[in-house]
C-alpha cells in the first residue's frame, strides 16, 4: 500500500478539535488554508493568532517527497544529521535525470547507464534510512504523488517547487529546499512565515477549447510572477467544483509561477472520484466523515473580501484559451490575439515543436483531450507541420493510455513518446533539430518557459498552453493559429476546421499497471552500505560550512551585480548540469553563469578586482576565495524566482559568497540562503541598487549586533575613494540568526543531535 491510512486517520482525528480552537482564537470563520495550517502546528508552538506575512510558525508536515536532482544534496545533508531513519514518511522519485532524445525505451536505457551511480546512491541511501524509492521511468514526482500519496487536508513538503501540484487533492503542499526537508526528516519542526491568503472565486463551467490550464494562465497574467509571493492561493466557488481533480492539480502546479507558497482547493466530488479511481477508497471514506473540515467555512466563501487579503473572480463560462510567453510564464495572451503581438515583437510565427506532458499536464484526462485533436488530424487528413513530443506523467498513466489506444493516436501522427519523466520541461532534451543561433518557436504544456529552459538555446521562444491547444497549434505549425475560428488546408486541398476537444476525466476501465516502479525500504536498513567514491564526478560527501567568526565582515568584493530577471535557472542551470547535482564543487562551476552583468550586459563575464581582468563568474569567485576574500552578489526584484533548488544558495556559499543584496526575493530562495548560513538582504531604499559600482568593496558596520527586525548598515567603498552607507533590511528571526552564526542550519542540527 503506497499510503499510510493510519497516519491519515490520525490527522483527521485531531483536525476538528484544532479547527474549533483556531476559530475560537481568531474569532472568525476559517479558510481551508487556515484550517490545514492550524491543524498542523508543531506541538511546541504557542497557541496564538498568527499575523499573515509576519509571524514565523513551526509546523509538522505529514510527509516529504524528493525528486532525484534535489534528493542527492538533501540526502547527503541528512547523512550528516546523525539520525538512523527518517522521522516522517519520505519518498524519492527519479524523474529529472532522463534525457529525452530517441524515445522512452532507448532514453531510459541510456539514462540508467549514464546516471547509474546516482540512481544506485539514491536507492541505497533510501533503503538505509527508511525512504520509499521510485525507480527511473516510474513517473514524474508530482503526478506520482497525486496518484499515491496526496490526501485532502494534509500537509506535505517537497524538494521541488512544483510540490504544490498536490493542492489539486486538497493538500497544503509546499516546495522547499533540501535543508528544510532535512529538518523534517530529522524529526524537527518546519518553519514558515504564516502566509497571506489570496482567494480566487471561480464561477461557471469550462467549455469548448478552454481548459483548466487557462485558469492559471489567466491568474498568472493578473498576479505576475511575483504577485503570489508569501501567499496561499485558495480556489473556491461552483466553478471550482466543476473542475476535475487533475485539472485542479494543473492549476495548483503553476501556482509556483506566480511565486505562491502553495495553492489549494476544497475537498469535493471530483477528488473523491479520483481517490477511488486510484485505489484509495479508505482515504475517500475517511475524508467523507469530516467533509466540512476539508473546505473553507461557508461564511468565508459568501463574503470572501472579508477573509482574504486579495480576491480575484474568474467566470469560466467566458474564459478564453491562452498562450503565455515567451521567456516568462506571466505574459498572458488570449489565443487569437497572439499573431498580432508576435509580429509586432518579432517572435517567429512558425512553430517547430509541440510538447505535451510534464508534471503540469500529463494526466489521463490531459492525454485524452490532446488525443482527440490528434485523431481529428488523422481523420481530416491534416499532416502536422510541427514535431510532436509526449511525456506521460507516470507508468500507470502510460500503461493505461497505451491500453486504451491513446498513445497509438499520437504515434500515428508521428509523435515521439518520451519516458515518464520531466524531459524537455527541465532542459533534459537533446533536441533533434538543434537551432543554433536561429530564432525559433515552440509550444508546450509545461509550466516554465524561461530563456534556455527547454533546450539551452536563448533564441527559442517558448509558449505555454493546454495540451489540446498545443496539439492544435503544432498541427497547424503556426503560432497565430486560432482553432476556434481558423481553418486548415488538408492533403486533399480542402479547408477543414478542428472540432472542440473532448476528454475523459478517468479511464472507463480503471487504471492499470504491471510494475509501477516502487521499491519499499527494508524494515531495518542499519546494515545497508552507502558508497561514494572519492574519485566520483557525480557525488561528493559534504564538508560543513565554517561558522561565522563573530566579527564584522570587511573587505568583501562585488562578485556580480545582476541585471533584470535572475531566476534559479540563471544562478544554477539545469539541463546538462543536472549530472553534477550531487557534487557541490563540480556543479559550482555553473554558478551565476546565466545572470546578466549590469555593467556590460553580458553573461558569465565579470571583473576580477584582484587582476582587473574579466572572466567567468565561478572563476572570479574562486579567485577571491583563494585569496581569503568573501564576496557579495547584488540583484534586482524577485531574485531566485523559479525552482526550489538549494544549489542556487549552496553554490555561491561554497564559492565564498557571504551575502546576497537585492530589491526583493522569491520565497524559497530567501529561505535557502538562510539555511546555508548566508545573509539574504534587501535594499531599504531600492534606488541604492544604482549606487553599487563595479569595483566596490563592502564593510558590514554592525553585523556584530545582528538581531531580528534590526536593519544592517553596509559601508560601500568605491574605487574613486568615495563611500555610501546602505541600509539593508532582513527577515531573520533569532533561530535563523543562529543558523548564520553556526555556518548553516545543518551545522546546528548536527550540534544539537550530538548533545
Amino acid at each position: 500500500m503506497a499510503f499510510d491510512i493510519e497516519m491519515i486517520k490520525g490527522v483527521y482525528k485531531t483536525m476538528g478539535e484544532r479547527i474549533d480552537k483556531a476559530r475560537s482564537l481568531t474569532g472568525k470563520p476559517l479558510t481551508l488554508a487556515e484550517k490545514i495550517l492550524y491543524s498542523h502546528l508543531d506541538e511546541g508552538m504557542p497557541t496564538q493568532v498568527f499575523k499573515r506575512g509576519k509571524s514565523y510558525v513551526d509546523f509538522k508536515p505529514d510527509r516529504i517527497a524528493c525528486q532525484d536532482a534535489t534528493a542527492q544534496m538533501a540526502l547527503l545533508q541528512f547523512m550528516q544529521a546523525g539520525k538512523p531513519k527518517v522521522a516522517v514518511p519520505t519518498t524519492v522519485h527519479c524523474d529529472h535525470l532522463i534525457q529525452a532524445k530517441q524515445g522512452a525505451k532507448k532514453d531510459l536505457i541510456r539514462a540508467n547507464k549514464t546516471s547509474h551511480e546516482v540512481f544506485d546512491f539514491l536507492e541505497s541511501v533510501s533503503n538505509k534510512y527508511g525512504i520509499g524509492f521510485w525507480k527511473p521511468g516510474a513517473g514524474i514526482i508530482h503526478q506520482v504523488v497525486l496518484e499515491n500519496y496526496a490526501f485532502p487536508g494534509g500537509m506535505m513538503i517537497g524538494t521541488d517547487s512544483h510540490t504544490v501540484n498536490a493542492g489539486g487533492l486538497g493538500m497544503v503542499a509546499i516546495g522547499v529546499g533540501g535543508a528544510d526537508a532535512v529538518d523534517v526528516m530529522a524529526g524537527m519542526p518546519w518553519e514558515l512565515k504564516f502566509p497571506k491568503l489570496i482567494g480566487v472565486k471561480l464561477t461557471g463551467k469550462l467549455n469548448g477549447w478552454t481548459a483548466s490550464k487557462d485558469v492559471i494562465l489567466k491568474v498568472a497574467g493578473i498576479l505576475t510572477v511575483k504577485g503570489g509571493t508569501g501567499a496561499i492561493v485558495e480556489y473556491f466557488g461552483e466553478g471550482a467544483k466543476n473542475l476535475s481533480c487533475t485539472g485542479k492539480g494543473t492549476i495548483c502546479n503553476m501556482g509556483a509561477e506566480i511565486g505562491a507558497t502553495t495553492s489549494t482547493f476544497g475537498y469535493d466530488d471530483s477528488m473523491e472520484r479520483f481517490l477511488r479511481a486510484t485505489d484509495r477508497n479508505d482515504i475517500a471514506d475517511e475524508a467523507n466523515k469530516i467533509r466540512e473540515h476539508l473546505t473553507g467555512d461557508a461564511e468565508v466563501y459568501a463574503a470572501p473580501e472579508k477573509y482574504f487579503d486579495q480576491v480575484i473572480e474568474i467566470d469560466l463560462n467566458t474564459l478564453r484559451p491562452h498562450l503565455n510567453g515567451p521567456f516568462t510564464p506571466d505574459l498572458a495572451t488570449p489565443v487569437g490575439e497572439l499573431g498580432e503581438k508576435a509580429r509586432k515583437n518579432g517572435w517567429p510565427i512558425k512553430v517547430d515543436w509541440g510538447l505535451i506532458g510534464s508534471c503540469t499536464n500529463s494526466s489521463y484526462e490531459d492525454l485524452t483531450r490532446a488525443a482527440s485533436i490528434a485523431q481529428q488530424a488523422i481523420d481530416k487528413k491534416l499532416k502536422p507541420k510541427s514535431d510532436f513530443g509526449i511525456n506521460p506523467g507516470s507508468e500507470q498513466i502510460r500503461f493505461t493510455a497505451e491500453r486504451d489506444g491513446l498513445l497509438s493516436v499520437f504515434e500515428n501522427l508521428g509523435a515521439t513518446i518520451f519516458t515518464n519523466a520531466c524531459g524537455p520541461c527541465i532542459g533534459q532534451w537533446d533536441r533533434s533539430d538543434a537551432q543554433g543561433d536561429k530564432k525559433n518557436t515552440i509550444v508546450h504544456s509545461f509550466n516554465r518557459n524561461f530563456s534556455k529552459r527547454a533546450d539551452g538555446n536563448p533564441n527559442t521562444h517558448a509558449f505555454v498552453g493546454s495540451p489540446e491547444m498545443v496539439a492544435a497549434i503544432a498541427i497547424s505549425g503556426k503560432l497565430d493559429f486560432d482553432p476556434m475560428n481558423d481553418t486548415l488546408l488538408n492533403e486533399d486541398g480542402q479547408e477543414v476546421k478542428l472540432d472542440e476537444p473532448r476528454g475523459i476525466e478517468l479511464p472507463p476501465e480503471g487504471f492499470a499497471v504491471d510494475d509501477n516502479g516502487f521499491l519499499a525500504p527494508d524494515a531495518d536498513g542499519s546494515g545497508v552500505e552507502i558508497k561514494v567514491s572519492p574519485e566520483s564526478e557525480r557525488l561528493e560527501l559534504l564538508t560543513p560550512f565554517k561558522p561565522w567568526d563573530g566579527k564584522n565582515i570587511t573587505g568583501a568584493k562585488l562578485l556580480i551585480k545582476a541585471f533584470g530577471k535572475c531566476t534559479t535557472d540563471h544562478i544554477s542551470m539545469a539541463g546538462p548540469w543536472l549530472r553534477y547535482r550531487g557534487h557541490l564543487d563540480n556543479i559550482s562551476n555553473n554558478t551565476l553563469i546565466g545572470a546578466v552583468n549590469a555593467y556590460n550586459k553580458q553573461t558569465n563575464m565579470v571583473k576580477n578586482q584582484l587582476t582587473g581582468e574579466y572572466g567567468a563568474v565561478p572563476d572570479t569567485a574562486r579567485a577571491y576565495k583563494k585569496s581569503g576574500i568573501q564576496s557579495i552578489v547584488v540583484g534586482d526584484h524577485n531574485y531566485g524566482e523559479g525552482s526550489s533548488r538549494e544549489h542556487a544558495a549552496m553554490q555561491p556559499r561554497h564559492l565564498g559568497v557571504i551575502a546576497v543584496l537585492v530589491k526583493s526575493f522569491a520565497r524559497i530562495h530567501e529561505t535557502n540562503l538562510k539555511k546555508q548560513g548566508m545573509l539574504g538582504l534587501t535594499f531599504a531604499n531600492e534606488a541604492d541598487y544604482d549606487k553599487i559600482k563595479e569595483n566596490d568593496t563592502f564593510d558590514f558596520i554592525d553585523l556584530v549586533d545582528f538581531a531580528p527586525e534590526k536593519p544592517l548598515a553596509i559601508l560601500v567603498k568605491h574605487a574613486d575613494g568615495s563611500e555610501d552607507t546602505i541600509i539593508a533590511n532582513h527577515t531573520y528571526n533569532e533561530s535563523q540568526i543562529q543558523w548564520f552564526r553556526e555556518g548553516s542550519a545543518l551545522n546546528l542540527i548536527k550540534k544539537e543531535n550530538v548533545k
